[in-house]
């Protein structure tokens, strides 16, 4: 779908000709800075992000460890009147996402009563039946989410889907902001941008909170494949910003269902680990048992009740397509209420009638593996190439039960430094909430990625994606003047 037929953030539907009530300001911004200006800020953060080593991987390539993440200077803007919308639906969200995950691993209500089909859940490839009828510390499973959002208008906000495993990105937004902090003050002068730097004690606190009840000081640890993995470099990022240890496997063991950590002083008791490593890998003895990654003998620790896992095993479920085209009813089934996020419209090919609308339809759909995940796995029909079509046809008919398909959205547009100057690029918006054992918590922000390359609508850094800071916007108290937030 081409940008121009697009909403978009700055202009609305006015095609650059009157900036939205409230964001006249960025415009005049725009107009009076400079293209070279604008390029050397540009170029002042890529060298940044590149002394920082803020990178990420593409594996199966060479030179995937030298790729830095895309930054656009010109930032998206959310007023405090949206995000307050956003907060009410991402906090419903994510406690519908907690009860489900509960239920699925306990009674199984919403199955027996018919909401989500037996076969969706248990015979997914992510439930664990390793946990079933194992309850985690204080019931939370979904510790960190990440809810990837669209927008197609101005008051038309939709999920695309749930990240409940190991969510990633938000080591992004903070250096994000860092760097308009720094190459960008005058736009903080503008405008009331709530802060978002105490999301590390806010995520902090969170593991804190979910430590086992009988513990008063926790220990808590971040738990990395190591320097290999595409995300290293957010894992160090938030074990240094929290002030906790980052350790791999080999710097745990478990004694007695009990994790200790390994220091050269000695032994120290380990009740709180936020782990980046997939469920497969985490345990050597009850998963992948050539995993090097885990520690032998974590799950029985986990099922003790010794220590706390973030996220918890089991909750990658949350994140299958399939199993997101019943968020609606889910959210319905747990909070009595209608999901005040919607879901995109998404037919399920497992159902014939959908599945031939599907086939029928190929060149103006999305169709996505029900596990797939940065943007691999995807047709985008409009623009893709007969080959490609036949393809995904044929694939759809040998393996329906693999695939959603969605329609095409008109993805909302913000304006982006290109070598052609300003121009809408397509965004999307990955918020992130904590469940902590008393409370949500929603930093005031989150990650926009941008779909740099010209007309495209997938912006996962994988595909060629970039990213932008996120303002969200403080109601300013009547007489506050500009600058002073």
């Amino acid at each position: 779908m081409a940008a121009r037929n697009a909403f978009d953030e700055l202009w609305g539907t006015s095609r650059g000709r009157k900036a939205r009530e409230g964001f006249e300001s960025l415009a005049a911004w725009m107009a009076e800075i400079s293209a070279t200006e604008l390029d050397r800020r540009q170029q002042a953060a890529e060298a940044a992000f590149r002394t920082l080593g803020i990178t990420f991987s593409v594996y199966g390539e060479a030179d995937a460890a030298e790729r830095i993440i895309p930054f656009d200077i010109i930032p998206r803007i959310f007023s405090a009147g949206e995000w307050a919308r956003l907060s009410e639906g991402l906090e419903q969200r994510v406690r519908a996402i907690n009860a489900f995950i509960g239920d699925i691993y306990g009674e199984r209500r919403i199955i027996a009563d018919g909401i989500v089909p037996a076969d969706i859940v248990l015979g997914n490839p992510s439930f664990c039946v390793q946990v079933s009828g194992a309850r985690p510390p204080h019931g939370i499973y979904a510790h960190i989410c990440g809810i990837d959002l669209v927008r197609t208008g101005a008051d038309e906000f939709f999920v695309l889907e749930d990240n409940a495993r190991t969510p990633s990105g938000v080591s992004y937004m903070l250096e994000n902001r860092e760097a308009m902090l720094r190459l960008c003050p005058e736009l903080f002068d503008i405008f009331p941008v709530q802060a978002v730097d105490t999301y590390p004690d806010m995520l902090r606190d969170t593991l804190y909170s979910v430590a086992p009840k009988r513990v008063r000081d926790p220990v808590c640890v971040l738990l990395t494949p190591g320097h290999f993995n595409s995300a290293f470099y957010e894992h160090s990022f938030l074990a240094d910003n929290m002030g906790i240890e980052l350790v791999e496997g080999r710097d745990l063991e478990v004694d007695d269902d009990v994790v200790w950590m390994r220091t050269i002083e000695g032994r120290v008791r380990v009740d709180v680990i936020y782990r980046r490593i997939d469920d497969a890998f985490l345990d050597p003895l009850l998963f992948n048992r050539d995993s090097l990654l885990g520690v032998p003998g974590l799950m029985a620790a986990y099922l003790a009740g010794n220590v706390s896992l973030v996220n918890a095993p089991g909750t990658g479920i949350a994140d299958d397509k399939a199993i997101y085209s019943y968020m609606p009813e889910i959210v319905r089934y747990y909070s009595g209420e209608e999901a005040k996020l919607p879901n995109v419209q998404t037919w399920r090919c497992r159902e014939p009638e959908a599945l031939q609308y599907t086939l029928d339809n190929l060149d103006s759909l999305v169709v996505k593996l029900v596990d797939g995940s940065g943007g691999y796995g995807m047709l985008v029909g409009p623009t893709a190439s007969r080959d490609e079509i036949e393809r995904f046809r044929a694939a759809l008919k040998a393996e329906p039960h693999r695939y959603i398909a969605q329609p095409t959205l008109s993805l909302s547009t913000v304006p982006t430094v290109t070598e052609k100057g300003l121009i809408p690029r397509h965004v999307d918006f990955r918020p992130f909430v904590l469940s902590g054992a008393d409370k949500v918590s929603i930093v005031p922000g989150g990650l926009t990625r941008v779909a740099l390359r010209e007309g495209s609508l997938v912006v996962n850094s994988s595909q060629g994606g970039g990213t932008k800071d996120s303002f969200i916007l403080r109601e300013r108290p009547e007489g506050e003047p500009a600058g002073s937030s």
